[in-house]
């Protein structure tokens, strides 16, 4: 582990970002170039004690996950970020399995979207990041582990993945999921994520298996899509999506018409948060 040029890099990086980067005000005149440390830290989740020893060459040597926040907090390119595994003392990871880092650019739309539900996903269906408001609306996605960090995978073998959808919608939901799985084991190849996804899904579930057995391909959603949400009901949301240039993530935005019930639930989701409302 290079403590010296970890916490230089840390310093440089911090510095470089300004505050509209990552969503933030500008607010007062700053002493400094850059971003503040406490401000840095909450951007990684982590306390501002812990990081303002890694930038000073304090510290013990951070995790495969600390340094994965870093990077995310810190909006780096993958070649900084591969950088700043080495200087950590890891390996950094293989190409192949970098969906974990969120494409900076997606990133700084993310962060501009505090009043919008907002996700960035892998190609396999796997969250990597939401905002408040996306978490508010669906629900964690974030914290589980194996196959079931996909949301594919989850939707057919966890009945909890399906309550927020009306139940006569199910079906379709089941055969998009299907051929966008199909579709992307394709253009990846044999053994990739994609892959051995499947093959785990056409063990587990039968219901997944019948699809597969159709060979759909080229299923997608409408523009429009029904959430039931525990608290505020049903809402109806129009669906965007941005793919990175290697179809490897995307970013899922969900909004609803200005002046209709739908914003409104939205507006008040933005306000409680994942509160429950008092009868």
């Amino acid at each position: 582990m290079d403590q010296t040029g970890l916490a230089e890099f840390l310093r440089k990086r911090r510095e470089a970002l300004q505050p509209a980067d990552v969503g933030l005000p500008a607010g007062r005149r700053r002493r400094t170039p850059g971003l503040r440390r406490e401000e840095v830290a909450a951007l990684c989740q982590m306390s501002t004690d812990y990081y303002s020893r890694l930038e000073r060459g304090g510290g013990p040597q951070p995790s495969e996950q600390i340094i994965t926040s870093l990077a995310r907090g810190l909006r780096l390119t993958p070649d900084e970020r591969d950088h700043l595994f080495v200087l950590a003392g890891r390996n950094a990871p293989a190409r192949a399995s970098r969906n974990s880092h969120v494409n900076p650019g997606m990133m700084r739309i993310l962060d501009g979207l505090a009043d919008t539900p907002a996700q960035v996903l892998t190609s396999t269906g796997e969250t990597i990041i939401q905002n408040r408001l996306a978490v508010a609306l669906l629900g964690e996605q974030t914290h589980f582990t194996g196959y079931a960090r996909s949301l594919i995978y989850r939707w057919f073998t966890d009945p909890d993945e399906r309550r927020r959808y009306p139940p006569e919608e199910h079906a379709r939901h089941s055969r998009v999921y299907a051929a966008q799985l199909r579709a992307v084991s394709a253009r990846e190849g044999t053994d990739s994520r994609a892959d051995v996804l499947a093959r785990c899904l056409l063990t587990d579930s039968p219901e997944f298996a019948a699809l597969w057995a159709e060979h759909e391909v080229g299923i997608t959603y409408s523009e429009h899509k029904r959430i039931v949400h525990p608290e505020v009901g049903t809402i109806a949301v129009f669906c965007q999506t941005l793919v990175d240039p290697d179809q490897s993530q995307c970013l899922l935005v969900l909004t609803a018409s200005p002046g209709t019930e739908d914003h409104d639930k939205l507006r008040l989701l933005s306000v409680i948060g994942n509160q429950r409302l008092v009868s």
